[in-house]
């Protein structure tokens, strides 16, 4: 709490600070101001070093299917499965989920 009342007090402090100095600048000569809208700003999209972009090389593999096995059964092969439930020991408790084999054999 002592933290957020002095932060209220540096924040109204600096806020009477600020047109104090907003007047000071208001009140330069006007020489001033031409002598600095003249000068190069930092800012400037000229004055600026562009760096030149970064090419990433791309290497091209070769696509592997996930499924297993990684061969062409043939044109008429069938995918056989076989689908059960299996009693799985958890921290939880025996949970059952299902399990599924398959294999491709010709059709």
């Amino acid at each position: 709490m002592k933290r957020i009342v002095t932060v209220a007090i540096g924040a109204a402090f600096a806020g009477l600070l600020l047109p104090g100095t907003m007047a000071q600048a208001q009140t330069a000569s006007p020489g001033l101001r031409i002598v600095q809208a003249q000068g190069p700003s930092v800012a400037d999209v000229s004055a600026q070093r562009r760096r030149p972009l970064r090419r990433v090389p791309i290497y091209r593999q070769e696509w592997a299917p996930d499924v297993y096995p990684r061969y062409n059964p043939g044109p008429n092969a069938v995918r056989d499965c076989t689908a059960h439930y299996v009693q799985e020991y958890r921290p939880s408790g025996a949970v059952i989920t299902p399990r599924m084999n398959c294999y491709w054999r010709p059709g």
